[in-house]
């Protein structure tokens, strides 16, 4: 039978960053570490430098061992909800909608000069250069 585990979004995850109460997410799970800071071979520094955010890069690039792998299991709390919109949609765009193609539209109508005087410059002065020859 599966194990069910807590499911935490990254933002509540971030909630969690003082030395009180400090979690970190590596590889998607959550990790409560507050009660290791002062047992943490590399000192508490380095556990509250990513608590509250993913620290998956700075684990795997300190080499830790298979023994400290083991150990994180101890500190386990449930597993990252990645269901959830890590980045929340802009309100710019939810009051723009559907409306975007047709301000396009009208922007396009409104300055469709510059191409056509940009060509018709570009037609004067190669013939004045033809001319000259």
């Amino acid at each position: 039978m599966p194990t069910l585990t807590k499911l935490f979004t990254m933002e509540e995850a971030s909630e969690h960053n003082t030395k009180d109460d400090c979690w970190v997410v590596i590889d998607g799970k959550v990790y409560d570490v507050s009660s290791y800071l002062d047992e943490h071979p590399g000192g508490d520094d380095v556990l509250l430098g990513v608590t509250g955010q993913d620290a998956t890069d700075e684990f795997e690039d300190a080499g830790h061992s298979k023994s400290a792998r083991e150990l994180m299991e101890k500190f386990f709390i449930g597993e990252l909800d990645t269901t959830s919109s890590s980045i929340p949609e802009l309100e710019i765009v939810k009051k723009a909608g559907k409306d975007i193609p047709q301000k396009l539209m009208e922007v396009t109508k409104q300055y469709w000069f510059v191409p056509v005087a940009a060509v018709g410059i570009s037609v004067v002065v190669g013939f004045l250069y033809t001319r000259k020859k």
